[in-house]
């Protein structure tokens, strides 16, 4: 069903908490599994060297993660990793690839940062209203620890008083 899985990743760990779920995916329908880091760099064109230089730094730094990532899927059983890195609009980057590398599924973590993101639109908001394929979401939470009110108070002597 799910041959060819896409798996956006930013580096994040929010952003990993998606491939637990993924290798059980991929080892149910022996699918073949894409990570795919997107780096924005929109301006390149208009700055100086530095920025290249730059952008060469966060590609070898893509390169390096999803190798990473990639080793870790295969020694838990997942038979076919690719990594990609590409620069350009993170949303925009996604759905083009899933689309010309005929993709079955987008399988990506969302935060649910509520109405803000709505507003503003999030990756996986655009993700989800504009690509040709099914998108699997999985909202990550990483829950704070209850504040006492000792506790807030030496967080704001620490930092200061905005």
């Amino acid at each position: 069903m799910f041959k060819k899985i896409l798996v956006p990743l930013d580096g994040s760990e929010l952003a990993a908490k998606v491939l637990p779920y993924v290798i059980d995916l991929a080892k149910t329908h022996d699918s073949q599994i894409t990570l795919l880091y997107v780096f924005y760099a929109g301006v390149s064109e208009t700055f100086p060297n530095w920025i290249e230089e730059a952008l060469e730094k966060e590609k070898k730094s893509c390169e390096l993660s999803l190798a990473k990532a990639a080793k870790d899927l295969e020694d838990q059983g997942v038979k076919e990793v690719k990594v990609e890195c590409l620069e350009g609009s993170p949303a925009r980057e996604i759905i083009t690839y899933a689309k010309d590398n005929g993709m079955d599924l987008i399988a990506m973590a969302t935060h649910g940062k509520g109405e803000v993101a709505w507003v503003l639109g999030s990756v996986a908001a655009k993700v989800v209203s504009h690509a040709t394929v099914p998108v699997l979401l999985f909202r990550v939470i990483f829950p704070k620890p209850l504040q006492t009110k000792e506790d807030y108070f030496l967080e704001v002597l620490e930092r200061g008083i905005p």
